[in-house]
């Protein structure tokens, strides 16, 4: 029989991703990742994830289930991997998609490290994608999840092969109302939990708030200026801002405003209409390509600028320096440097990288 250690948050996923682990003849052993200290991100007294009350649900669910559950501090490798980028990402006046790092960094590589270590087979999860192996290349290729709606593969493109070798996702050919029924059935106290939002470590939403908690800096006040450099106010720091944003600006004008840029150099905040904010193509770094192997021409798929957003047609072409440019058939709203372009065939994830520039 072959053992598996099942990363657990205490939440209905990966609660009911044990009992169909189970279902499939493993030794399933569950463990609960502590990723900070709620002091760290000013929550000390309130749940978030990682909190004393996530561990103690999955310890819970494991007990009723008939595992054993092991609490791992991996807390010095969460900062190091993701919230010291985070910090200076946002300080340098990009948008970083934090969960992608940790993703990267620490829930796959350092759980697959601590498998290994403890004499597991295999790791799993209970995120909503699948996997399958090529038989001719023997190469592990990674699928959206059945439930479109659910569907995590985005968040999944920075695995290597090393890790989806020994991975198991068995939430991938479900829908969520059959895992919570599955949950409910088993007498889960999980299964009517509510699932989470908002990245684990800012659950308020107030980045600025994280990063003078962190003590990162968060910039000085500037100008917000037009796409013609006309001053139009007082900016209260470039973090405060993302690509796209219109609400929260403080200036007042006869039109709606967006913000098309962050000016770093000059410390400017530009704003413009919601014209300018479209993009025809996007360079991309750190890019893993995925289930194939890097390609020597040009390729077209369906690019995924966001995690919400459904792809749009594209061709992509890896440049001299590693770097992947991607050309939309159709200019994309907010291209934001610092968050994830994804680029899929069909169900298939082909690979994924940083947005570096927008053009």
């Amino acid at each position: 029989m072959e053992k598996v250690l099942l990363g657990m948050s205490g939440g209905v996923d990966s609660s009911t991703a044990a009992i169909l682990l189970q279902r499939q003849g493993y030794q399933v052993t569950g463990c609960t990742l502590r990723l900070f200290d709620n002091a760290v991100v000013g929550r000390e007294w309130e749940s978030t994830c990682c909190s004393l009350e996530d561990v103690e649900a999955a310890r819970l669910a494991a007990d009723r289930l008939g595992m054993d559950h092991f609490p791992f501090n991996f807390s010095a490798a969460f900062r190091r991997e993701v919230l010291e980028p985070f910090a200076a990402d946002y300080a340098a006046g990009r948008t970083p998609n934090p969960c992608i790092a940790c993703n990267r960094g620490v829930k796959f590589a350092a759980l697959l490290q601590r498998a290994k270590e403890l004499g597991f087979d295999c790791i799993a999860t209970g995120h909503y994608a699948r996997l399958r192996r090529d038989a001719a290349t023997g190469r592990y290729q990674l699928l959206r999840g059945a439930d479109e709606a659910k569907d995590q593969s985005y968040f999944l493109y920075p695995l290597g092969q090393e890790v989806l070798s020994r991975l198991l996702l068995p939430l991938g050919d479900y829908g969520k109302g059959e895992i919570r029924a599955m949950a409910a059935a088993a007498g889960l106290e999980s299964a009517h939990r509510p699932d989470s939002q908002d990245i684990c470590f800012v659950p308020d939403g107030d980045y600025m708030a994280f990063l003078r908690r962190f003590g990162a800096p968060v910039g000085e006040p500037g100008d917000f200026v037009d796409v013609h450099g006309r001053v139009l106010g007082r900016h209260r720091g470039l973090p405060a801002y993302t690509k796209g944003q219109r609400r929260g600006l403080g200036v007042s004008a006869d039109r709606p405003l967006y913000v098309v840029a962050k000016d770093q150099a000059r410390n400017q905040v530009v704003l413009g209409d919601d014209d300018a904010l479209y993009s025809g193509a996007l360079t991309a770094e750190d890019f893993n390509w995925v289930s194939i192997p890097c390609p020597t021409g040009a390729i077209r798929g369906e690019a995924k600028i966001r995690h919400s957003r459904h792809g749009a047609p594209a061709e992509a072409q890896v440049l001299r320096d590693g770097r992947v440019r991607v050309r939309f058939d159709t200019p994309q709203r907010a291209v934001t440097p610092g968050q994830s372009v994804v680029l899929y065939d069909g169900d298939m994830v082909l690979g994924g990288g940083i947005i570096a520039e927008a053009e």
